[in-house]
Order: C-alpha cells, then sequence, then structure tokens
C-alpha cells in the first residue's frame, strides 16, 4: 500500500486543503483511497461527510478519536483494497514522533504558507525530517507544496526565495483561491470542479501527482481533467 504523508507541525498551513484534495483526485482516477484524519480537528473527515454519494468513494478513518473497545490498531485499520493512504497529520506534533510517522512512507509533502511565521516553521520541520526522523535528501521522498500563493507579492517573492535555498523540490505552488472554499464546503477536489472554473489551479496539480506518481512503486493513474 502506498502511504503519502501531509505534514507540517504548523496549524493553519494547508493540511487538509492538500490531503482532501489528493484523495478526491485519487478517487477520481480511478483508485479507492483512504483518507486518515489524526487531526484532533477533524476537518478531514467534516470533508469526508460532506462528499455525495455520487462522487468517487474515499474511504475514510478518523484517526483523532479514541475507543475503549477497540485496539488501536484495529481502529487505524486500512481495507486491504484501498491504495493510496493519504494521512492528514495533526499540528504541533513532537518532533520525536515523526520517525515512527514517516517510516515506510512513500512521499512527506509539506505545505508552506507565504508568511514570515510560516517560513519558520517549515525550515524546523524541514530539519526535523532530514535530522530526527533521519530521511535522506537523497531519497527524494519530500516534497514542498507552497499555498496560498498570490503572485507577484513582496512575501510570495520572500517564500520562493526560501524554498530555493532548501535543496527540497517544490512540486506544487497554489494559488491563494475561492476554489479551495468551494471545495471544502461540498466535499470535492479541485479536479471535480467545472473546469472552466478551476482551469488555472489544475496544472499545479498536474504537476503534483507527477511528481507523486514517481515516488510510487507502481504506476499511479491520474485524473483526466
Amino acid at each position: 500500500m502506498k502511504r503519502i504523508i501531509v505534514l507540517n507541525p504548523k496549524g493553519g498551513s494547508g493540511k487538509t486543503t492538500i490531503a482532501t484534495n489528493l484523495a478526491a483526485n485519487f478517487a477520481v482516477a480511478g483508485h479507492r483511497p483512504a483518507l486518515m484524519d489524526l487531526d484532533a480537528q477533524g476537518s478531514s473527515m467534516r470533508w469526508l461527510k460532506k462528499r455525495t454519494r455520487d462522487r468517487a468513494a474515499v474511504h475514510g478513518i478518523a484517526g483523532f478519536e479514541r475507543s475503549a473497545t477497540v485496539t488501536r490498531s484495529w481502529q487505524l485499520r486500512v481495507p486491504s483494497d484501498c491504495s493510496p493512504l493519504i494521512i492528514d497529520t495533526p499540528a504541533a506534533m513532537d518532533p520525536q514522533t515523526l520517525p515512527e510517522m514517516t517510516r515506510g512512507a512513500d512521499a512527506v509533502l509539506v505545505p508552506v504558507m507565504p508568511s514570515d511565521i510560516d517560513i519558520h516553521a517549515a525550515a524546523r520541520c524541514i530539519a526535523d525530517l532530514l535530522l530526527v526522523a533521519k530521511i535522506k535528501r537523497s531519497d527524494e521522498r519530500i516534497g514542498i507544496v507552497a499555498n496560498r500563493v498570490r503572485s507577484n507579492t513582496l512575501v510570495s517573492q520572500s517564500l520562493m526565495r526560501f524554498l530555493r535555498s532548501l535543496d527540497i523540490p517544490l512540486i506544487a505552488t497554489l494559488r491563494d483561491t475561492q476554489n479551495y472554499v468551494r471545495c471544502a464546503e461540498s466535499g470535492v477536489g479541485i479536479q471535480e470542479l467545472p473546469r472552466w472554473q478551476a482551469r488555472q489551479d489544475l496544472e499545479a496539480w498536474e504537476g503534483l501527482m507527477h511528481w507523486l506518481e514517481r515516488r510510487q512503486h507502481q504506476p499511479l493513474r491520474r485524473a483526466v481533467v
């Protein structure tokens, strides 16, 4: 089973936006993705509850919930016919949990917002992935996603300079648009919006999915948009 982890200990960086849109993309492409929500806010599961039955199926796992009647491993089980597994991680993660969280992951996506606070948080996150989780740069499993970027602004230019300095691939730049708000409100992905509405966003997602495809041991189909 392929595992994709969306990770940034800073809250509000866009982890849920990326995780839910990934799940929708894979579902539209004919896969049966599983979306595991480990964040106590449960935003990914709220998105999934809004997803109508006529949409391509996404299997949800509310990993933030605790049950006294079943084991943790049973609660987090993933059906054998599901792939990939997309994990929406919580904010304020202890860096010491990163080795276990990232072990065996095919890809670790780190969303970064264009603000000074987010840039510093992303730098710490990348350092922890390299030094604590011991992910090698040469493995090329870490990918940066610049999120809610407004072109030609000073803060966006500052973000891009910072990302170029990391020697970690910038795999997608997602613009600041109400399209993602619409997706969150209706339980869909950007690929499921009318093409005329999402045309500017689809190219960024095509690049992101292509990068993920190259991280997999077996090719994954991409949504036709």
